[in-house]
């Protein structure tokens, strides 16, 4: 199965082309990046010229696995937007993924393992998973302060692709694995095993997975916002 992967969680994103296959590997064929700031200008096109540069129509895709979050709200629902347009037109699959469940899985630690990401405002995006056999199963994602994490981590498996993170949780005493980068080629070949498994959802369930609140529903909640002038 052709299977067309986005990531558009961060300040740049990619889209990966790979190929599944029936006993289970799944071979990335083509990654090609995106610059921050035009997703919206860059998506599409860019789809386009990566299945076309293959030899490929978009009528070829088998499946699709897409970054639901954590991270840029506006990037992550232009990927998202993309994807679930395709995946409806086309009647394929669509495997969401979490960027922290991609980290688990991808410092190759079996047990419990903790993924970080940095949230900015001094906050960590932390993701607990059970991992066996490059396969993580999900405990719970929130988003903590940074001495919260600390606090909370201490003395368990921590692993993250966000160098600058990794030293300052080392230089606080906690024990840090860094993994590779995050691109869509690794958004690609977890959204293969999710479309194997069955853990798929339709274009109209697909949700991004902020785990933050927008700021616009923070000040929604907040006192302040309130149109009673009492």
């Amino acid at each position: 199965m052709l299977v067309l992967a986005a990531d558009t969680s961060g300040k740049d994103g990619s889209i990966a082309l790979a190929r599944g296959h029936a006993d289970g590997p799944c071979d990335v064929i083509a990654v090609s990046t995106l610059s921050g700031g035009t997703f919206s200008a860059q998506l599409v096109p860019q789809i386009a010229a990566l299945l076309a540069k293959h030899g490929f129509n978009k009528i070829d895709l088998g499946g699709f696995a897409v970054a639901s979050g954590p991270g840029s709200f506006t990037g992550l629902r232009v990927g998202l937007a993309a994807i679930k347009a395709l995946a409806e037109i086309l009647c394929k699959p669509i495997a969401a993924v979490s960027l922290l469940e991609v980290v688990a899985v991808a410092s190759h630690s079996t047990g419990k393992v903790v993924s970080a990401l940095d949230a900015g405002r001094g906050d960590i995006y932390a993701g607990e998973y059970d991992v066996t056999d490059n396969a993580a199963i999900l405990v719970r994602e929130r988003l903590l302060t940074r001495s919260e994490f600390l606090t909370e981590t201490q003395g368990q498996k921590i692993a993250t692709p966000d160098a600058v993170l990794a030293e300052a949780l080392r230089a606080a005493g906690s024990a840090v694995q860094a993994v590779e980068p995050l691109s869509a080629a690794v958004v690609a070949q977890l959204g293969w095993r999710k479309i194997q498994a069955g853990a798929v959802v339709s274009p109209e369930m697909l949700e991004a997975n902020y785990i933050r609140r927008t700021d616009a529903e923070i000040f929604a909640r907040s006192p302040r916002s309130s149109t009673n002038p009492c």
